[in-house]
């Protein structure tokens, strides 16, 4: 009987240690609730998870503020400095984020493909300069209020400065309410959109092989068509050689062979392929024996909305030289919390310290940083945001608001009459029909198609399946051909 009060008393007093909260040392709830929570973040993060259950993953991320709040209040803010750096950039970026998809962005367009998938256009300021293979967060309010998603970019700056475009493919529950709320019969006069980017690599430096073959299966064949839109603007723009480029891509049905088209702009100028680009397609169906006859049904259909003057063109949210505001904006941020923190310990907390008997509690201490620090990231990134929209961005953006009933002079002619009219698009170009070659009831010979490249240095690109992947990698890395470079871009989310 003794023993057993010993231990509950031992457990009584455990429990009461770990629901402690000190306010001068470590708090050991705090340390518990943060562990709880990135327990949570963890657990939700695997792939099989973040996939069938995207919406669980995303709302639970949101966590990493309960996290990142009550592990300062367990530690102390001085051993927290610790993290400071990577998660003091972290803050700044998201709220330079969250002041971007204040924005209502303009949609120009909407390409609805027969293989469920739909190519948005959106306007751009001409200023904004991204590379290939970047991504665009967007949030379409009527679908889901909550929900962000990224999506591959198609255009290319270069080619289209004033446009950019993406590409979705109606797989979850988002995506697909979009795609039949666009391809249903109601006309769809406006689209109501957000966004948060462009991201992507600061360069891509393709042009340094002599060719240049993509890999990809199914949607992934969308980052290589914002590569062959850059390379087609560089032919045009610039005396340099273009890489030879095989575009090696796999459908399951004869449907998916629809994106394809995208690798055209919807503008289609006739000189878009000229002799310099030496552009080869190898399309595989793998599930499908022979081509079947086109229905109608099929075609590619686009629709066109009409401007809002609340809707705003894409921009950078720091301007062109958003890499020297970026700079400007931490470290002014921090030296203006290093001030406020220094006043606030000199004239506030040393005097309760060390003039009374009361020790100036640890907890109300790290709150009282957190909220410096988030007053001097919040005065700062506002102030420089404010700033470039105004002198930098302001002009461009004024004009295109006033101009938003002029059509543009890419539109199609009936787009000029009524916008919200929905057009069968004609074939694609003959130019690009001639490079394509069409496989089907087969898988393609990797093996055979990347040892076939000629050139003395050729990059790898490859999208698709985890197999898909893998198989590409070992064959660049085999030996088999020294002229193989893989090039190791991650397009996976």
């Amino acid at each position: 009987m003794f023993k057993i009060g010993s231990s509950q008393g031992m457990n009584v007093k455990q429990l009461i240690f770990m629901l402690m909260w000190d306010t001068k040392d470590i708090s050991n709830l705090a340390g518990e609730i943060s562990l709880v929570a990135g327990l949570l973040m963890w657990a939700t993060a695997f792939p099989a998870m973040r996939r069938r259950f995207f919406e669980v993953f995303f709302y639970t991320h949101y966590l990493y503020i309960v996290f990142m709040l009550f592990f300062v209040l367990h530690v102390g803010i001085t051993f927290s400095f610790i993290a400071l750096p990577g998660f003091y950039i972290f803050m700044v970026d998201r709220f330079l984020r969250f002041l971007q998809s204040r924005d209502n962005i303009r949609v120009l367009s909407a390409r609805i493909l027969p293989s469920h998938t739909i190519e948005l256009t959106f306007s751009k300021n001409p200023r904004l300069v991204y590379s290939p293979t970047s991504i665009l967060f967007v949030n379409i309010p009527s679908i889901s209020k909550l929900q962000w998603h990224p999506f591959t970019i198609t255009s290319s700056s270069k080619l289209e400065p004033e446009k950019l475009s993406v590409v979705i493919k109606s797989e979850g529950k988002w995506s697909t309410k979009l795609y039949q709320r666009l391809s249903s019969s109601a006309q769809i006069d406006h689209l109501a959109v957000s966004v948060e980017g462009p991201y992507g690599p600061a360069s891509t430096d393709f042009l340094r092989h002599e060719a240049l073959v993509m890999v990809s299966g199914g949607s992934g064949v969308t980052p290589f068509i914002s590569v062959i839109r850059d390379m087609i603007a560089t032919s045009q723009n610039q005396k340099c050689k273009i890489p030879k480029i095989t575009l090696i891509c796999a459908f399951k049905n004869s449907s998916e062979i629809s994106m394809l088209d995208l690798v055209l702009p919807l503008s289609g100028l006739q000189t878009q392929l000229s002799s310099d680009i030496n552009i080869k397609i190898e399309a595989f169906i793998t599930r499908e024996k022979e081509p079947r006859s086109e229905s109608p049904t099929e075609k590619i259909k686009t629709l066109w909305f009409k401007p809002s003057l609340s809707d705003q063109p894409i921009s950078s949210i720091l301007g062109p030289n958003s890499w020297l505001w970026l700079g400007g904006t931490l470290s002014s941020s921090f030296l203006i919390f290093l001030i406020i923190i220094g006043i606030i310990t000199r004239y506030y907390i040393y005097p309760i310290d060390h003039n009374t008997n009361k020790f100036y509690s640890l907890t109300s201490k790290n709150i009282i940083y957190i909220l410096v620090i988030c007053v001097s990231i919040m005065a700062t990134s506002s102030a420089a945001m404010f700033w470039n929209k105004k002198n930098k961005y302001g002009n461009i953006e004024n004009k295109q608001v006033q101009n938003v009933d002029v059509p543009s002079p890419t539109s199609s002619p009936t787009s000029c009459g009524n916008n919200s009219l929905r057009e069968i698009e004609s074939s694609p170009q003959e130019s690009l029909v001639q490079c394509t070659n069409l496989h089907y009831g087969e898988r393609p010979n990797l093996t055979k198609l990347l040892l076939d490249v000629e050139g003395s240095s050729v990059g790898v690109l490859v999208c698709g399946p985890k197999k898909m992947r893998q198989n590409v990698a070992e064959i660049c890395s085999s030996g088999l051909a020294k002229n193989l470079h893989f090039e190791s871009i991650s397009f996976s989310w």
